[in-house]
């Protein structure tokens, strides 16, 4: 075999010969011939510095088979879609870096529905005319909020600032200090509202602020009140806050709108689930909002959307903001939050129709069912350095929805036998490495899956075969 590195470097195959080999034939009928010539030059590049680096010396490296087949598999990663499907175990329902709340299979066929052919977006059948494609969930979101009007944006951040930029624009906007809240990816209110053109005056303290406090506060330039939802926290102790109610009520006394920006987005209450209490839009309505901004993927339970419902005079107002344009949802978002909200015109059925409630509604009892019934082969999959256990642990909804709220659940929890080291990370890694990647968490010197939101079990069980664990535990 020769190592000599000039001999090897010339017995490279060319990208050509390459090429007309069977694996790589196959994979250009796939993927395009463009695509495979790139992941050629690039494996071909890489083996050539190798060589040239001392660091590949066998003549294995060079070999025809050897390559097609690197190639192949490199063909393969580059045309997989980043966007892919994964199975959400880290116990968090409503998880933002997993996309939120999975869809109905109604909204799904909606979407689908909508996005394969033309479709009356905005046109009005009856009058023959352009129509508004708010009317397509307009008169439900009224129907269960109790709003005189609705619309809807891309999400609710762009609701929000929607809102400000329409009603509050060169004006003063008073919010409370404990009310001024970053949200994921160092997204943070002061920074929304000033993006609106609108000037943020604090009232009140961290923990406490009084209804006194916004009566100070609101004067000529006050264009409205904002009250925001404590998005992923709660202060507890020695706290206060002005009642929804009588901020209400001052604002119209004042005559001022009283906004609030509720953000998770509940149309029922929760209690009848066993949940606990989260506070309705119908609830913040009644108690005298003028506006109310939520998201339609958190408790709603539909797609990214943010949704603004309100007094009619206001909703119009918002809607002739050219910015409206700018933040519109698309036709499939919209056709999949009409089919969401279609499912709560029957309560009785929709914690099994709609997957966020059916999640959180789950019974601990059957999750530890689901455990005792996958855990063998998990444990077959991860061999005998691991121990694997069903153990109780607590979900939580996610997306600032009840931050301090838990649910009891169950989970496979998998540790190392003997040693530490990296074995955990390793697990996970391997894990988020299946096909379809298992997403859990490692928590009190285990590794989690959390089986609240497993649906699939079958399929999960099925891929296990393919796990490669890796290093042992102790090294």
């Amino acid at each position: 075999m020769p190592k000599d590195p000039s001999a090897l470097l010339s017995s490279i195959p060319s990208v050509d010969r390459l090429l007309d080999s069977a694996p790589l034939r196959e994979a250009a009928g796939r993927h395009g011939r463009a695509l495979v010539v790139e992941a050629a030059r690039e494996v071909l590049d890489e083996v050539r510095r190798a060589i040239a680096g001392g660091v590949e010396t066998d003549t294995r490296a060079v070999e025809p088979a050897a390559l097609a087949a690197r190639i192949a598999v490199r063909a393969e990663a580059e045309a997989a879609p980043s966007l892919r499907p994964v199975y959400n175990l880290t116990g968090t329902v409503l998880h933002t870096n997993l996309g939120r709340a999975s869809l109905a299979v109604e909204a799904i066929e909606a979407a689908a529905a909508a996005a394969g052919r033309p479709s009356t977006l905005e046109y009005d059948v009856g009058r023959a005319a352009r129509g508004d494609r708010d009317s397509h969930v307009e008169a439900q979101l009224c129907r269960l909020t109790g709003a005189e009007a609705a619309t809807a944006v891309n999400n609710n951040a762009a609701a929000v600032l929607l809102v400000l930029s329409t009603l509050a624009k060169g004006r003063e906007v008073p919010v409370s200090r404990g009310e001024l809240v970053e949200i994921g990816g160092s997204f943070r209110m002061p920074d929304v509202m000033a993006a609106a053109g609108c000037i943020l005056r604090e009232v009140g303290t961290t923990n406490r602020t009084h209804l006194g406090d916004f009566e100070a506060a609101i004067g000529e330039d006050t264009a409205l009140v904002m009250k925001v939802h404590a998005s992923n926290y709660a202060i507890q102790g020695f706290t206060a806050e002005a009642p929804e109610r009588a901020l209400a009520a001052l604002c119209a006394e004042r005559g001022v709108p009283f906004a609030v920006d509720l953000g998770s987005g509940a149309l029922l209450r929760l209690e009848r689930y066993g949940l606990a209490h989260e506070t309705t839009v119908a609830e913040t309505l009644a108690a005298g909002a003028d506006i109310v901004t939520f998201s339609g993927d958190k408790l709603l339970g539909g797609p990214q959307a943010g949704l603004i419902v309100g007094r009619r005079d206001l909703i119009a107002a918002i809607a002739r903001n050219p910015l409206k344009r700018a933040l519109r949802v698309d036709k499939m978002t919209m056709a999949a939050l009409a089919a969401t909200l279609a499912l709560y015109r029957d309560p009785e059925r929709i914690a099994e129709r709609l997957p966020t409630l059916r999640h959180l509604t789950r019974s601990e009892n059957a999750i530890a069912a689901l455990c005792e019934e996958i855990a063998p082969a998990v444990r077959a999959s991860v061999g005998d350095g691991f121990a694997v256990e069903t153990r109780p642990c607590l979900s939580q909804i996610g997306s600032g929805a009840l931050p301090i709220a838990s649910i009891p659940s169950r989970a496979i929890a998998i540790g190392p036998k003997s040693g530490r080291g990296g074995a955990l990370k390793r697990l996970a890694a391997s894990f988020a490495a299946l096909p379809v990647p298992v997403i859990g968490r490692v928590a009190d010197g285990a590794f989690l899956l959390d089986l609240r939101c497993l649906e699939d079990a079958e399929g999960f069980r099925a891929q296990l075969a393919g796990l490669a664990v890796g290093d042992t535990p102790g090294k």
